[in-house]
């Protein structure tokens, strides 16, 4: 990471041997120990956060790169069929039809009920 080698790393050691001093040494690297945890910890996270906006980023465009390319393959191929057949083909959504007049056409629905008034609820017998 930092590009050190055998001899930079034995002259930071003598360094701090020399400015530490031996007694307080194990302290020293238990705390360096802990904050260098520290710091990884945290550009993992960072990384990982990065990394899930890149994925997201990278998703929404394949989703438009399908869409569209579904978009053509469903305009050819309706182009096909109205050519064989002479009739317009519907490639979207089926419009949307007044729910009143379904009802009305369609004998198996459903009923629509009147909204009742409130009513007093009823004593019960003693």
């Amino acid at each position: 990471m930092f590009d050190l080698g055998a001899a930079e790393i034995l002259v930071i050691i003598i360094v701090a041997v020399l400015v530490i001093g031996p007694k307080d040494m194990p302290l020293a690297m238990r705390s360096a120990g802990r904050w260098i945890g520290k710091i990884r910890k945290v550009s993992t996270h960072f990384r990982t956060g990065i990394d899930a906006m890149v994925r997201e980023a990278e998703l929404e465009d394949m989703e438009a790169k399908w869409k569209a390319q579904n978009e053509a393959i469903m305009r050819r191929s309706a182009a096909g069929t109205e050519a064989e057949n002479g009739e317009p083909v519907m490639t979207g959504p089926p419009p949307v039809a007044d729910a009143s007049a379904e009802t009305a056409s369609d004998p198996m629905a459903p009923t629509p009920r009147d909204p009742q008034p409130d009513a007093a609820p009823a004593k019960p017998k003693e």
